[in-house]
């Protein structure tokens, strides 16, 4: 299937950073990302639950966004703009699904955890980190002091929800929950470019 002109139209306003255009683009593409989930949770045999499904669009949402949309500035128009995210969203989920499954496979993980979660815990060299440091930067200073914390803590020292939990005296259950609604405050905050 071709590029339609809709599309090509909305990844120009992205990559031009016109208001709006990253909302657009998430209201556009997030059913999509959450199919692309689900079917390879369905496919792996991996029970997600709510939040995880969560966690996931989450992160291919801030890949995308990564290195000023280099994801999006590679794609040539060779295919629909669909089928090159679906082939993305497809790879991120498939490499955090894989992490989690080792983590199991080893041990690192009590039976307690909720699925997402066990990666984020086993270790910091089983979770994919925000690599743009200056975007992250960016969100922080946007942030309370609390969530600016918990996301330094977590995406560029690489620390555990456990870790955090322990550092900063909070309980352990809301550092997902925090992490998840600064994503979504990301995503939001990139329309308003």
């Amino acid at each position: 299937m071709a590029l339609t002109e809709i599309d090509r139209n909305l990844l120009k306003r992205c990559l031009a950073e016109e208001p709006g255009a990253w909302k657009d683009f998430v209201d556009r593409f997030i059913g999509l990302f959450i199919h692309v989930i689900s079917h390879v949770g369905h496919s792996r045999s991996v029970k997600l639950s709510v939040d995880d499904i969560d966690d996931l669009c989450a992160e291919i949402f801030v890949t995308l966004l990564s290195d000023d949309f280099a994801i999006l500035r590679r794609f040539r128009g060779q295919s629909s703009l669909a089928t090159y995210l679906t082939v993305i969203a497809r790879r991120i989920v498939v490499k955090e699904v894989s992490r989690r499954r080792q983590a199991e496979a080893l041990g690192h993980v009590s039976a307690h955890q909720s699925s997402l979660d066990q990666a984020h815990a086993s270790s910091a060299q089983h979770v994919q980190r925000i690599e743009d440091v200056e975007q992250v930067e960016k969100m922080l200073r946007e942030l309370s002091e609390r969530d600016a914390d918990i996301v330094r803590q977590f995406h560029l020292e690489g620390r555990t929800y456990g870790e955090i939990s322990s550092r900063l005296g909070i309980p352990e259950n809301t550092i997902g929950p925090t992490l998840s609604r600064v994503r979504n405050l990301l995503r939001n905050g990139a329309a308003s470019h």
